[in-house]
């Protein structure tokens, strides 16, 4: 056994020899390697220069001991790619002139992944060659209920309000937009898959935003969509992740993907109980655990491990959410140590 395989057996419920990890926004700021890198570029010339993004998806590999990279990109490349002016800097993601009606969502595009998001797939393809089979490559894609909130708000928001109220009013409307971006995003990952990403993962950041009844109208069934459309085998397994969802997680389960993300706020036995038996669970220590003392660390990682152990068939070790810009990066890398010597694997 080997860093290559823990990641993917834990995936597809298998035994690995421990516990695997990896974190989510693990290439970032947080890192003094990265923030060496961007002192030279902008974010949005970051991910659309195949070398440099390589260069920071492979960073924490080797900094942190981690057990799989995920491409350094961003969710938003794709609204760019099918039409909208995209603003992507420190100051937070910005679409300054968002969709207000269905006449505008019409005049958007499916892009051709190969010549509009080719940086991308030439950046996967830098990876690939670059780890030689060191851990496995994570793609990734935001949702269609998350992509079409930025995409009508403008912005990030607490309640997206906006959102909800366009696609929640016009039933015709929600469901031309949602399907466009369906459409673009299972053709920008089935080429994710294509061009040697190992595995996939797709963000709902904002499925908390919505009630179950509404997100089994806006979400879930985009996702299952995307999902259930993709061309690949058992060895390319696919994650479904969303922050506050814990009254979601059946719903992110049937959707088809092999793992489900989730974030600190449910137990992982208790999640068990909710996605039923047939998906491994990924997560979840809160990303503030990373700021304790080292003990106090500990001791918050090995109950993940024995929540994991309780919850049965497969874990792979994530935190709840992405790793915060101020996060010690000793602090990262004991995670890693602890999660390696923890509890057995089982």
């Amino acid at each position: 056994m080997s860093r290559a395989d823990r990641f993917l057996k834990a995936c597809r419920g298998e035994t690995p020899d421990c516990t695997p990890v990896w974190f989510m926004r693990q290439a970032g700021r947080y890192l003094p390697e990265y923030r060496a890198v961007r002192e030279k570029v902008s974010f949005l010339t970051l991910c659309k220069t195949p070398e440099l993004a390589a260069e920071v998806t492979l960073q924490p590999v080797d900094i942190l001991g981690v057990d799989a990279a995920i491409l350094f990109s961003d969710i938003l490349v794709v609204p760019e790619a099918m039409g909208l002016h995209l603003v992507l800097d420190d100051g937070g993601p910005r679409f300054p002139e968002p969709l207000r009606g269905p006449a505008e969502a019409r005049r958007l595009h499916v892009p051709d992944p190969d010549r509009e998001l080719r940086f991308v797939l030439d950046a996967i393809r830098a990876v690939r060659k670059r780890l030689a089979g060191k851990v496995p490559l994570i793609g990734f894609a935001g949702a269609p209920w998350t992509l079409a909130a930025y995409m009508i708000e403008g912005e990030t928001s607490r309640s997206f309000e906006r959102a909800k109220a366009a696609l929640l009013a016009d039933e015709a409307f929600a469901h031309e937009l949602l399907s466009r971006i369906s459409e673009a995003l299972s053709l920008y990952l089935q080429a994710q898959l294509d061009a040697g990403a190992d595995a996939l993962q797709i963000f709902d950041s904002w499925a908390g935003a919505l009630s179950p009844a509404d997100y089994a109208r806006l979400g879930a069934p985009y996702v299952a969509r995307i999902v259930q459309g993709l061309r690949r085998d058992r060895k390319q397994p696919v994650i479904v992740f969303g922050v506050e969802t814990g009254e979601l997680l059946g719903q992110l389960a049937a959707t088809g993907a092999d793992v489900v993300g989730v974030d600190w706020r449910v137990p992982l036995d208790e999640a068990r109980g909710r996605v039923g038996p047939a998906v491994a669970l990924q997560g979840n220590l809160d990303p503030a655990a990373l700021f304790l003392p080292a003990p106090a660390l500990e001791k918050r990682v090995l109950r993940v491990l024995e929540e994991a152990r309780r919850a049965g068939f497969g874990h792979v070790f994530n935190l709840g959410h992405g790793i915060l810009p101020t996060t010690p990066v000793e602090s990262a890398r004991l995670a890693v140590d602890l999660v390696h010597r923890g509890l057995p694997a089982r």
